[in-house]
């Protein structure tokens, strides 16, 4: 038993020191694909940390989102720059530019350490509120239950800032991804097998996340991952799902959430309080709706512009 346990805390130990020293490498790195690279690394990897703190709702998010969709969208982005290596490497090196980044962020890392070391030893957290409450929540997944019932403002607003974040790329008119060569057989039987599979795993994501790990986010993240794959292999959105079918897609989670807290409002007096008895099918619901929402706006912004745009041209 006291093997395990130093196992364990070795295994821990170098997954801490191996975060800090990619995170570093990440930063500091001035050539550009290989900071993605390590981006995704560090993310994978923060994924397994997660997991190592019995976080897996947290793992599967930062695993989907933290390290695959927000990978390609930078990876998406240094494409359309355009960057020169070798003009970035004969431009000249201003140190003091690549330490302030540093010095700015030294004060948070003292409030944050600050406020870590000031805790009290034994907090209580809301283990018990939530506890107490699940049963009523209409799901057995405390996380779930959170999100979508006792914090549904919370993923609203994420919903939201997700949609002001496509509406932003949209109204700068960014450069759309450009058309490659048709995929070979290899690769578009590939997709052909792996698009239905990516599609019943967000599906499962998406029920299971009631009782289990999964939820919202990482249906939609994996369903984002199906758009972004189809967007990679030369498919593009026809130019009459471009218009009104993409844009109820894109507002039908937050819509949904807006509608059940007027309905709440009216049933039970209070914005986004659902009856004991339906509150699970409401959260399914709504967890639905933000899955659809989800994957269509992280799909969108790994396409770059309005599809529309395309057509114009």
């Amino acid at each position: 038993m006291e093997a395990m346990t130093l196992l364990a805390w070795g295994f821990d130990s170098l997954l801490g020191l191996a975060l800090l020293w990619l995170a570093w490498l990440a930063l500091s790195c001035e050539d550009l694909f290989r900071a993605i690279v390590l981006f995704v690394v560090f993310g994978l990897l923060m994924a397994l940390a997660w997991m190592r703190l019995d976080a897996p709702d947290v793992a599967l998010a930062e695993a989907a989102i933290g390290a695959g969709l927000t990978g390609a969208l930078l990876l998406a982005g240094l494409a359309k720059l355009g960057v020169d290596d070798t003009g970035e490497k004969e431009r000249p090196e201003n140190r003091s530019v690549q330490w302030l980044p540093m010095v700015a962020l030294l004060p948070v890392a003292v409030g944050l350490g600050y406020t870590i070391f000031s805790l009290p030893t034994n907090a209580p957290g809301l283990n018990a509120a939530v506890t107490a409450n699940l049963e009523a929540s209409g799901v057995s997944n405390p996380v779930t239950a959170v999100l979508l019932n006792f914090r549904g403002y919370d993923t609203l607003l994420e919903m939201v800032v997700l949609l002001l974040a496509l509406l932003g790329v949209w109204s700068l008119g960014g450069t759309a991804l450009r058309r490659e060569a048709a995929a070979g057989p290899v690769l578009d039987t590939l997709t052909r097998l792996l698009i239905p599979v990516l599609i019943l795993v967000s599906a499962y994501l998406l029920w299971v996340g009631a009782h289990a790990p999964g939820g919202a986010f990482q249906a939609g993240s994996v369903l984002a991952a199906t758009g972004v794959l189809g967007l990679l292999t030369g498919w593009r959105p026809r130019s009459t799902l471009s218009a009104l079918p993409l844009r109820l897609v894109l507002i039908i989670g937050p819509a949904a959430f807006i509608i059940m807290a007027l309905f709440t409002l009216l049933i039970e007096g209070q914005l986004m309080k659902f009856p004991p008895g339906k509150a699970g099918v409401l959260i399914l619901i709504l967890e639905a709706g933000a899955t659809l929402s989800i994957g269509a706006t992280l799909a969108a912004l790994f396409l770059g512009e309005h599809p529309q745009n395309k057509a114009r041209k």
